[in-house]
């Protein structure tokens, strides 16, 4: 399972000794049929079965008489087998004990720190789009839990990862999830209809949640809507209309390629900014507030606290305080930016 903690002994280390001593094993079965072969002329099959009723202590008796030298090398062999055997029987047990016992640590870790989470996302399903989800929101970082069905899903998932193993349709599992204190939540399973149970439940229980909602099929859009969910995001539709863009505007495409790090890297990125009442920037115009030219980031638009939008704000449009400036810049500027409008730097 994903966040598994770590315990004083590896297990690594562990899995090295069961191989050195299955090793043991092999080789010391090898010696025994050998010997057998050589000292008492007896065929490999006969030395081989010998080897096997030695070190298993099944009590058949010897497959043919054994000479004065022969009871002797059995004798070693025995000894030799039975510490082997011993040292194996015990290094597997240890083994075992030491997977369950992280298991059940793993477990109890990750049941506290999700004890503790407030203002947190939550992401139903962890396939394409709820994996993609939940990296994205890895690498801001803000802190989520990723509920899945399949434990198999659950076991590729990042170690650090929180994750509840259970149905997210159900509402025990979504309170196991915190759902009462999350900010939002991201319905994507497999299935539209699982997806709109998960999003009627969790807006029952959280009714000021922002709910994010996949749908595969263009009907569903509404059930989902009408369900309680903020936004519904089409996958197929979505990847339909970049396709059709990328064939006819490519060079749209390549710009907003740059902006969702679809390539792996994120040389500009799109932010909202927000604008509190203590920020140095409220009460000012963009052209005043030099955003522009001290951070190299470009506004795009301004939501006003009355919910109103304004698009390719002018420099004479004032900044207000809650607004949430829509901008674009690079990482690093968009990180200062945040900071100076936070009034931290």
């Amino acid at each position: 399972m994903a966040n598994s903690i770590q315990s004083g002994r590896n297990p690594l280390r562990t899995f090295r000794r069961v191989l050195w001593i299955g090793l043991a094993l092999l080789v010391l079965s090898a010696i025994g049929a050998i010997g057998f072969h050589q000292i008492e002329g007896w065929s490999w099959l006969d030395s081989i079965f010998m080897v096997v009723i030695t070190f298993s202590s099944i009590g058949y008796e010897e497959v043919h008489p054994l000479s004065p030298h022969g009871r002797e090398f059995t004798i070693v062999l025995i000894v030799a087998g039975a510490v082997v055997v011993a040292l194996g029987i015990g290094t597997l047990t240890q083994a075992l004990l030491e997977f369950e016992l992280l298991r059940f640590f793993g477990r109890r870790r990750m049941e506290r720190q999700i004890s503790r989470l407030t203002g947190h996302y939550i992401i139903c399903g962890a396939g394409r789009v709820g994996r993609n989800a939940a990296r994205e929101l890895a690498h801001r970082p803000v802190p989520f839990v990723i509920i899945e069905t399949e434990q198999t899903q659950a076991d590729t998932l990042p170690p650090e990862w929180l994750v509840i193993i259970g149905d997210a349709t159900q509402e025990q599992i979504l309170q196991s999830a915190r759902i009462e204190h999350a900010a939002g939540l991201v319905a994507a399973t497999t299935t539209d209809a699982g997806n709109i149970f998960i999003v009627l439940n969790a807006r029952s229980l959280n009714p000021t949640l922002k709910i994010i909602a996949r749908a595969s099929e263009e009907e569903s859009a509404k059930h989902l809507k009408k369900a309680g969910a903020n936004t519904v995001v089409s996958p197929y539709k979505f990847a339909g209309h970049l396709i059709a863009q990328g064939l006819l505007r490519p060079n749209v495409v390549d710009f907003l390629s740059l902006t969702t790090g679809r390539d792996g890297r994120y040389d500009m990125i799109i932010e909202e900014i927000a604008v509190p009442a203590t920020s140095p920037f409220a009460g000012m115009t963009i052209g005043s507030s030099g955003i522009h030219r001290n951070y190299g980031v470009i506004v795009l638009a301004i939501k006003h606290l009355d919910g109103n939008t304004r698009f390719n704000p002018a420099a004479g449009d004032d900044i207000r305080a809650g607004d949430f400036l829509i901008a674009m810049g690079e990482p690093a500027s968009m990180s200062n930016l945040e900071l100076a409008a936070a009034g931290e730097r």
